[in-house]
């Protein structure tokens, strides 16, 4: 069996890493772009391709493109799932924080969308990680769900355009999952945790949560195998939660 490629950016950390585990264990070969690469080459040899990669810049995504191209002359999937979040009320938004999260969650997917799509062929697939958050507001959150509700705007969109040419465009949206990056924003100041995080978010799965628990990142990343897949080629277009029925839908 011809084996596939697939973009996984931000996939060295958190969801993404996830996400690269279960493509890696899918027989995918993964191409991995983010500013770091961690300890992907050790954990996973030559099974993955890491490019040093600031997703706010276009050319950096057409270098993933053309690298994953020169594994296996096609680009099977690519997965927009570099960001981060952070709580902010409104009046204490600057220019900056504003450039850097959008840039970073909507722009980067933005550029990650245009560059996957023009080489893509029929059967393909793009995946954005969203939020839940790209679907309901919440307070002192303006800007990360601005940037969640254009992702998923942006995935709506999209699968219109480039329906016509086979190509498939989903997103994912979890709810919170205690990453490490998550953990480090729940503990900046406007975070609605007023205490401990890991007991926040003990209580938030129970109060909220259908399951009485919150998804894992394996859950994330097996949605993503799945969309990916034949089994999901009559799905795109939507916007689907991974949130242990936080909000039903």
């Amino acid at each position: 069996m011809e084996q596939k490629v697939v973009v996984i950016t931000g996939g060295n950390r958190g969801i993404g890493r996830n996400i690269t585990d279960g493509f890696v264990k899918a027989g995918y070969h993964v191409v991995v772009g983010a500013r770091k690469q961690l300890d992907l080459m050790e954990a996973y040899g030559d099974k993955v391709t890491f490019v040093q990669t600031d997703v706010r810049v276009e050319a950096d995504h057409l270098k993933l493109v053309e690298i994953a191209l020169g594994k296996t002359g096609k680009l099977d999937c690519f997965i927009n799932n570099a960001g981060f979040s952070e709580w902010r009320p409104i009046e204490d938004i600057d220019e900056r924080f504003f450039d850097d999260l959008i840039g970073t969650n909507l722009k980067g997917a933005f550029w990650g969308c245009k560059a996957a799509s023009k080489s893509m062929e029929s059967g393909a697939s793009i995946i954005n990680i969203s939020s839940i958050a790209g679907k309901r507001g919440s307070a002192n959150n303006t800007m990360y769900c601005a940037s969640k509700f254009g992702m998923n705007g942006l995935t709506q969109s999209l699968a219109k355009e480039i329906g016509p040419r086979g190509i498939r465009v989903n997103a994912v949206c979890p709810v919170m999952i205690p990453t490490e990056g998550l953990l480090e924003a729940l503990n900046q100041p406007f975070s609605p945790v007023k205490g401990d995080p890991t007991q926040f978010i003990a209580k938030f799965a129970q109060d909220n949560a259908a399951l009485k628990r919150l998804p894992s990142g394996d859950e994330v990343a097996a949605m993503c195998i799945f969309l990916a897949s034949t089994a999901a080629s009559a799905i795109t277009g939507q916007c689907i939660n991974v949130d242990c029925g936080v909000f039903p839908q």
